[in-house]
């Protein structure tokens, strides 16, 4: 009986000591799992700061009161870069650029490629921005072109403001003297009154990538579509009919074969400062009688006004939206509020109306059109 006692008592011990061991087994293999659940969480946690700081970014990049200066304004510096500094409309825009720093007292440089191309462009933008300019003032030749340029620059602190680019994404505003279409819409009046609101028509701009200009294109063939039926746009109302490549030369040239091409032509618009003076002399050397309206200089246009070639101008001020552009950039650099009714201080832009699509856009209502009764008024 007692040996059959110290049996159970053996087996019972035997079998305490196995589920000990098993109950071991659980809890050595628990801590094992548990490393790798460890792992997993830093890697999930570590994706979420990487994608909040981008986010936080983007929100916060087009955001004018984090451009606010902590130096005093006689240390800023006000870059305005342009398609061609060569050009007489741009010459214009920098003597308002130099009156805005003669006023203020900021310094205000203007730069741009020695002729028009995208390329050329991007490189200047990128010098202003290694020299660590306070802001940036563009008038694109491509915006697409520039805009990883502009992003780095805003995301360097430095104020980007653009002109002629309604569709520029990375700027804090766009600043237009009005409306594309109400300015494709009086181009096209005033083409369509010197035709007799009849007959084929021809339309250049620079390139097709200035945006702008095709925005003042497009407005120009709706509006004729719409209210002089009896007018027509060659090539099937192909948008535009040539390129000047924002050169008189080649403005020239196009136009030359165009007028070949096309010899019962009665219009051509041109939107381009180069466009204009390059098809009247070849409506000129050809003796034709072919109505030219379009933007530009009155200085350089006024010899075909004069002679009856050009008929009507129709143009903003580039002094005055060289000056715009400085004087919305020291605004964001000083902290103070840009948007809907803002008074910048010139005539034409005393009640900026703001329109939100790709960027935020301001827009004055500063057209001037020019003919040869008040040709003489203008002086640049």
């Amino acid at each position: 009986m007692k040996n059959l006692k110290k049996i159970i008592a053996l087996i019972a011990a035997t079998t305490m000591v196995l589920s000990l061991t098993a109950c071991s087994s659980e809890k050595t293999e628990a801590p094992a799992a548990a490393p790798e659940a460890e792992t997993e969480t830093p890697a999930a946690e570590g994706e979420e700061p990487a994608e909040a700081p981008a986010e936080s970014a983007g929100g916060d990049l087009f955001d004018p009161a984090n451009y606010k200066s902590d130096k005093d304004q006689s240390e800023w510096t006000i870059a305005v870069v342009t398609k061609d500094n060569t050009a007489n409309w741009f010459k214009r825009m920098e003597v308002g650029v130099n009156e805005f720093g003669e006023e203020t007292g900021i310094n205000v440089i203007q730069k741009g490629p020695a002729n028009a191309d995208a390329a050329s462009q991007v490189q200047v933008i990128d010098d202003l921005i290694n020299q660590g300019v306070d802001a940036l003032c563009v008038v694109p030749i491509d915006p697409g072109a520039i805009e990883a340029s502009l992003k780095n620059a805003m995301e360097q602190g430095i104020v980007v403001i653009t002109h002629e680019a309604s569709n520029q994404k990375n700027t804090l505003f766009d600043t237009e003297a009005f409306t594309a279409d109400d300015f494709g819409a009086a181009i096209m009046d005033a083409l369509a009154k010197d035709m007799n609101e009849e007959g084929k028509y021809a339309m250049m701009v620079a390139y097709t990538t200035s945006t702008t200009h095709m925005e003042y294109a497009n407005a120009q063939y709706a509006h004729q579509q719409e209210a002089y039926p009896n007018m027509e746009l060659i090539n099937d109302g192909a948008i535009p009919s040539a390129e000047s490549e924002e050169s008189i030369d080649t403005s020239y040239e196009r136009a030359k074969e165009i007028l070949k091409a096309n010899p019962d032509l009665k219009g051509f618009t041109g939107v381009a400062s180069t466009d204009c003076p390059g098809i009247a002399k070849a409506v000129q050397e050809l003796g034709l009688d072919v109505k030219v309206v379009g933007v530009g200089t009155p200085n350089e246009f006024k010899p075909y006004v004069e002679a009856g070639t050009i008929s009507t101008m129709k143009l903003w001020d580039p002094k005055d939206s060289g000056y715009v552009m400085c004087k919305v950039a020291s605004m964001i650099l000083a902290g103070e509020e840009v948007g809907e009714g803002v008074d910048l201080g010139i005539e034409g832009y005393n009640s900026m109306t703001m329109v939100e699509g790709d960027n935020k856009c301001l827009i004055g209502q500063a057209d001037i059109t020019i003919t040869a009764d008040n040709i003489n008024d203008y002086d640049f």
